[in-house]
């Protein structure tokens, strides 16, 4: 990454249907459904919602074989309703199914967590992909390492790299190269620091593949735009990402305008910024550069706070060269002044241009100067891109994932009980999954999970322990309160 002027990384370019990413191509946006995938009219009327929200690319999961031969009526029937989307199938577990998946959609998304490169299974799926032209996606998640790389690296961005290039390097023997790559974690430092590491593995071996970003897990409302917004802004103001989707536990149509407002937000960054002292600086590491502890909004801050507001069409850089150039000793609050009048619009474009700077370790304090809002809603917006940014923690987080044809509960009501229940607790954070592909993992540094086990059953951890199997849905939110109390978590609003 270059740290004195944006430059949008150079990558090869990939065809997904009828959709380009990478290369010239402008960023592609994309969602996910939450519909069973063998129940093909529920599948065909979200996707084409998707597509009618915006998104060229929209993904669907494929657990088993009849999910697999889906695809086939699935895809005709939004061609003969019109509709160009490309479809993406999701694979986890069973190679079997990428390889009928493959038969009918446009891009295999598989996870090399649990996908295996011996007995041929990725040469076989390479060489199908190849004769039909299907796009390929090695789509790592933090949450879901293979035990050989858990083993060596433990669940660090390290280990994800890993993961990704073992593929990655096979994909490139086989002279395969449509091929897109994600780093997906719930948390945004995790996420962060992967791809930069991986973009810079990919560099070292002559590799150009496009890169898919996201943050899982990151939930719903203006905190889950705020996760989301400060994981992928963070990247996208280093100019990597081709393709993004915004995790959202909602319906999957709302995540596209979030997306394309990202999208929208970087398509023109300007000015040479240039940065004084850049050995203070790693891409790949939290850095504290002063010894304050915890970042503060800058109506908490003291006289010793210096503020360096940035004007530029690039806040993210300009920040950046100030803070590296400023002695280390002298703490710094960032400040913008934001005009928007939509609350979530100044929320989303706030955290993509500051989160960079607390994923880093830069930054002391945030100042988001809109006066035309009140000042408890931008209060609250700025502890949320503190907190989504891992670095002050001010209310209750919630690690929940968007649902997908896994999911075999309500979800989005699940996480609204949940989130009326608990909200009022203090520094805790509580996992709510769909189901065990990622959950488990995914929740690693949650202290209560609450994760779909069957059809309505639900199963209960206290950090990665198991604490109860399989309670019926309408008795688990109960059962969830008296576990959080039972450990002296609970607090009484």
């Amino acid at each position: 990454m270059n740290l004195n002027h944006y430059t949008r990384r150079h990558t090869s370019e990939v065809r997904i249907g009828e959709c380009r990413i990478g290369g010239n191509n402008p960023i592609a946006v994309q969602s996910m459904t939450n519909s069973a995938t063998a129940d093909i009219e529920q599948s065909v009327t979200q996707i084409e919602r998707i597509a009618d929200a915006g998104a060229p690319i929209v993904r669907l999961t494929a657990q088993g074989r009849k999910e697999g031969e889906a695809f086939a009526q699935i895809v005709e029937r939004l061609r003969a309703d019109g509709y160009r989307t490309a479809v993406v199938a999701d694979i986890h577990f069973v190679p079997e199914i990428a390889s009928i998946a493959a038969d009918y959609v446009d891009k295999v998304r598989i996870n090399p967590g649990n996908y295996r490169t011996e007995g041929g299974d990725l040469e076989r799926l390479i060489a199908k992909c190849r004769r039909r032209g299907v796009a390929l996606r090695i789509g790592v998640n933090h949450g879901s390492l293979a035990r050989h790389i858990f083993d060596r690296y433990g669940d660090t961005p390290q280990g994800m790299v890993a993961s990704a290039i073992e593929f990655l390097r096979i994909c490139a023997q086989e002279d395969f190269h449509q091929v897109v790559v994600s780093m997906k974690s719930s948390n945004t430092r995790v996420m962060v620091h992967a791809y930069r590491l991986l973009v810079e593995q990919m560099e070292r071996e002559g590799m150009h593949y496009p890169i898919h970003l996201g943050v899982t897990e990151a939930g719903n409302g203006l905190e889950g735009r705020i996760k989301s917004a400060v994981g992928i802004g963070a990247l996208m103001a280093d100019g990597i990402g081709d393709t993004i989707r915004v995790s959202l536990t909602e319906p999957p149509q709302n995540e596209v305008p979030v997306a394309q407002l990202l999208v929208n937000h970087f398509a023109e960054r300007e000015g040479h910024f240039e940065v004084a002292h850049p050995e203070r600086y790693s891409p790949f590491e939290y850095r504290h550069r002063t010894t304050i502890q915890t970042p503060v909004t800058h109506d908490e801050a003291d006289e010793r706070f210096m503020v360096v507001e940035a004007t530029s069409a690039n806040p993210t850089a300009e920040w950046r060269a100030a803070l590296l150039d400023a002695e280390p000793s002298q703490p710094i609050i960032i400040r913008r002044r934001y005009e928007d009048a939509d609350l979530e619009t100044l929320a989303v474009c706030a955290a993509a241009d500051m989160g960079a700077l607390f994923l880093d370790g830069l930054a002391d304090g945030i100042w988001i100067d809109a006066p035309q809002h009140p000042a408890e809603e931008i209060r609250r917006i700025e502890l949320a891109i503190l907190q989504a940014a891992r670095v002050r923690i001010s209310q209750t987080e919630y690690i929940a994932c968007p649902s997908c044809g896994r999911t075999l509960y309500d979800i989005e009501g699940a996480l609204a009980e949940i989130k009326a229940r608990t909200s009022h607790l203090k520094g805790l954070k509580i996992g709510v999954m769909g189901c065990i592909v990622n959950g488990p993992g995914e929740m690693v540094d949650a202290d209560y999970g609450y994760v779909g086990a069957a059809a309505g059953r639900i199963t209960l951890y206290k950090g990665r322990e198991v604490v109860a199997r399989n309670i019926p849905q309408e008795e688990a939110l109960d059962a969830l309160v008296e576990l959080i109390k039972a450990n002296g978590d609970w607090q009484e609003a």
